[in-house]
């Protein structure tokens, strides 16, 4: 069962009087052609020191290297597929948990990123896919919604989140054969997206793609776009936490969901609102930085990216930044 779900909307050139200060093609590109040599360093330098799949260090950086590719941009072949190797071979390693409906730490946000980043990666379905898939389609079944597995904010504190991937995940991976279940659990799951309120930014940003993904009503896909787009502050980005400062986390996944959902065409003001303070905020190695609100699990190792015990979130965040960047290029 295969479904599309990325849209993208490039760029135009030409823009009225009014909206003169905000950022041009050229200024977008030249921000992501900035932050592509520290991404891929980084993702390259994960595996000397761990070899287990993360949403920061693969799935995140796998779709922005992804899209900047499909807009222009030279990203090396081996980039994608490593990290995308290294995913697969996690899975493999825990395949018989999958089986019996156990799955890894991490749960239905770590399964659904992981397929995330294999589909993303271009991995054909096979009995991986098959597997960790069939956990997810049984994973929560007694439930209308997928459950997150931790409170690590933001992005595995969500049932939004987890509850997008799992849709996600389904529609790419989905068996055939398990049609009707699949279509049970995403009816649920609608009803549950259509019902529940967000409480915050990710829980906004996973709410609306996942509306999307479950194929809900388009004006209360709309409606769900505009409680996001509501939400954005005066300097154009988003913050996390409402009435917290913006950060490039909060602003590249909301600017993506909205361009995704269809709601924001990367040439209107809002959009371009973002990508001004995404650019007024990257720093001059490229990165952009956003402190963690997650407390440390595992023993510290160091990634190649910068920020010590806050690089894994400014990684994500330079992620996401990248891919809302990149969709505002062209593809020349």
């Amino acid at each position: 069962m295969t479904a599309t779900i990325l849209i993208l909307v490039t760029c135009v050139s030409a823009y009225p009087a009014e909206d003169r200060d905000l950022p041009k093609p050229e200024a977008s590109r030249a921000a992501v052609a900035k932050a592509l040599p520290l991404l891929l360093r980084s993702t390259g330098q994960y595996p000397e020191s761990r070899d287990c799949f993360s949403c920061h260090h693969q799935a995140v950086p796998v779709l922005a290297l992804v899209t900047a590719k499909g807009h222009g941009f030279v990203v090396p072949d081996g980039a994608i597929e490593d990290p995308v190797e290294l995913t697969e071979t996690d899975l493999r390693g825990a395949m018989d948990s999958y089986r019996k409906g156990n799955g890894q730490g991490g749960g239905v946000t770590r399964a659904g990123y992981a397929l995330l980043t294999m589909e993303v990666g271009g991995k054909a379905a096979g009995e991986l896919t098959d597997t960790v898939a069939g956990y997810l389609l049984q994973k929560d079944e007694s439930r209308d919604h997928w459950r997150g597995s931790s409170d690590r904010p933001p992005s595995e504190a969500s049932d939004f989140t987890a509850t997008y991937l799992a849709l996600r995940a389904l529609a790419a991976y989905g068996k055939e054969s398990q049609k009707d279940r699949i279509e049970a659990r995403v009816s649920k799951a609608r009803r549950w997206l259509e019902a529940t309120a967000p409480k915050d930014t990710e829980d906004r940003v996973f709410r609306l793609m996942a509306m999307k993904a479950a194929s809900s009503p388009e004006e209360l896909i709309r409606k769900a776009a505009d409680d996001l787009l509501a939400t954005r502050r005066d300097d154009g980005g988003w913050s996390q936490l409402d009435g917290g400062s913006s950060d490039a986390y909060a602003t590249g996944s909301a600017l993506v969901a909205l361009q995704w959902s269809g709601r924001l065409a990367t040439d209107s003001p809002e959009y371009r609102g973002g990508l001004a303070f995404l650019i007024a905020d990257q720093r001059a190695d490229g990165s952009w930085f956003v402190v963690s609100r997650s407390k440390p699990f595992q023993p510290y190792f160091e990634s190649g990216f910068p920020y010590g015990k806050d690089q894994f979130i400014s990684m994500a965040a330079t992620s996401w930044a990248v891919t809302a960047l990149s969709l505002a290029c062209s593809t020349n």
